[in-house]
């Protein structure tokens, strides 16, 4: 499955009156937020509370994230794939080696 696919598919649960509403982009940034503290509590009771990790549990949240990215996606009456596409050019761009410390910590912007 590609990005597009799994962007058409995901979308078919969320309720986008039109791509590029405000409401949208708010109903996405606020559930990346609070999937992402989700992950984030359960790698904190993992490392500093003795729970041992649930993977399954940990890719369902994961899962939910890249929902809300292709709500964002969505939001911004954009393509998720064509989005994943810049990231890898961005990235490709700022590492063309791979990742390096060094480029990291001196970035040309």
């Amino acid at each position: 499955m590609n990005f597009s696919d799994y962007q058409a598919k995901a979308m078919r649960s969320a309720h986008v009156k039109e791509p590029g509403e405000l409401s949208t982009l708010q109903n996405a940034a606020l559930g990346l937020a609070g999937e992402s503290g989700e992950v984030a509590d359960m790698i904190k009771k993992v490392s500093f509370q003795g729970h041992s990790l649930d993977k399954a549990h940990l890719a369902e949240e994961v899962g939910d994230i890249l929902w809300y990215c292709a709500l964002a996606a969505t939001g911004l009456g954009m393509d998720l794939d064509a989005i994943a596409q810049g990231n890898v050019d961005k990235l490709m761009k700022r590492y063309p080696e791979g990742f390096d410390a060094q480029r990291s910590i001196h970035r040309e912007e």
